[in-house]
């Protein structure tokens, strides 16, 4: 009975490597890096104080619990997600992140983290970009031992990448403090130009991984986040004239930085993603989108709900869908979902060189 029983085993473990490859080679991989607006759950495995595990973060996902998202439901990657057709991503440091859910990609964000490694050192225990990167690295190998190290090579190869990072090195590092050390060592521009030549450096090693398809964020306008409103807006809440400067002198540097990488490597690998503009449309006329405030947080306290954490202690909104802002810092739910439309919809002036929908079209016929 032995020899028997160890060929159905071995005739059932044939098929689930059978079906892990026919959904390798069906589907389509989705791979996220970044800060908080795009991290779907690491840091909660992390001894941390950049966390969203806790109510009432998650109060309108599907499960009405927290789920490390940094929102009060959905974020930019769950709503990819969607129109992919693929379920949302599990974080990296997930347990269940294994077998067939491998093959779907991975989150591998953290909260806090930044363009360069000292932005975020408050926050202690993050997954800064290099670790990331050894992270997709791990992920490679992995999927190798399950599909094969070639079809690994190819679901990396016909993968969506999606990477956003860059506003907490104006946030929580270069305004952090008044006279932070980033401060006192560069002139803004300076320290702009510092993030461009450092940010290049991240994308040509995303390329090395492998990734051909890569959506890159600017920053939002910096200064009109809450928390900003709060401690740097001036009176009738007009946005931080410093933080927009800071945006304004970093976003149109990142978009040609983004046109020159491309044609060094000869095809549109990256993708610029205008999310500036994307956040101005709905902070300047709010109404035009169905929210009743650009400027006050759903959920804080302070003025605009702009100072502090979200907590179980805060102010909180009844109508998240009326908020532009769910927190001090982070887009609503409806918010995350109005900026992935324009990603998939949005003229050159929101996509360069072309929208998600163009991608995903011209991917199909490759």
């Amino acid at each position: 009975m032995a020899p028997r029983l160890s060929v159905a085993i071995l005739g059932v473990v044939l098929a689930i490597l059978a079906a892990l490859t026919a959904q390798a080679e069906a589907g389509r991989a989705f791979f996220v890096f970044g800060d908080s607006l795009v991290d779907n759950g690491n840091n909660n495995y992390l001894a941390t104080t950049a966390r969203a595990d806790s109510y009432p973060y998650g109060i309108d996902f599907p499960t009405h619990r927290p789920t490390g998202r940094f929102s009060n439901g959905l974020n930019i990657p769950d709503y990819i997600s969607q129109q992919l057709g693929s379920e949302f991503l599990l974080p990296y440091l997930n347990p269940e992140l294994n077998g067939r859910r491998l093959l779907d990609g991975a989150n591998f964000a953290s909260a806090g983290i930044g363009i360069l490694n000292d932005t975020g050192i408050q926050f202690i225990n993050i997954i800064r970009m290099f670790r990331q990167f050894e992270y997709f690295e791990e992920y490679q190998r992995r999927v190798g031992r399950v599909i094969g190290d070639e079809r690994a090579k190819e679901l990396v190869k016909g993968a969506l990448v999606l990477i956003t990072v860059g506003g907490n090195d104006f946030v929580n590092n270069y305004y952090l403090v008044p006279f932070s050390a980033r401060s006192r060592q560069y002139s803004l521009p300076d320290y702009v130009n510092l993030l461009i030549v450092e940010y290049r450096k991240i994308l040509l090693r995303l390329y090395e991984l492998g990734a051909r398809r890569v959506l890159v964020t600017g920053t939002g306008p910096l200064g009109c986040v809450p928390a900003e409103l709060a401690m740097r807006g001036s009176t009738g809440g007009q946005c931080s004239a410093e933080l927009q400067r800071a945006a304004a002198l970093y976003n149109p540097k990142l978009f040609q930085m983004i046109k020159g990488l491309n044609s060094q490597l000869g095809s549109n690998v990256f993708v610029a993603v205008n999310t500036q503009q994307m956040h101005i449309d709905f902070i300047s006329n709010p109404r035009a989108y169905g929210f009743e405030t650009s400027k006050v947080a759903c959920c804080g306290q302070g003025p605009y709900n702009g100072l502090g954490l979200c907590t179980v202690a805060s102010n909180l909104c009844s109508n998240r869908d009326a908020y532009a802002f769910w927190d001090a810092f982070h887009p609503s739910q409806k918010a995350n979902g109005i900026i992935v439309k324009q990603m998939f919809s949005g003229t050159t002036q929101y996509m360069y060189p072309m929208n998600l929908t163009t991608i995903l079209q011209l991917d199909s016929k490759t």
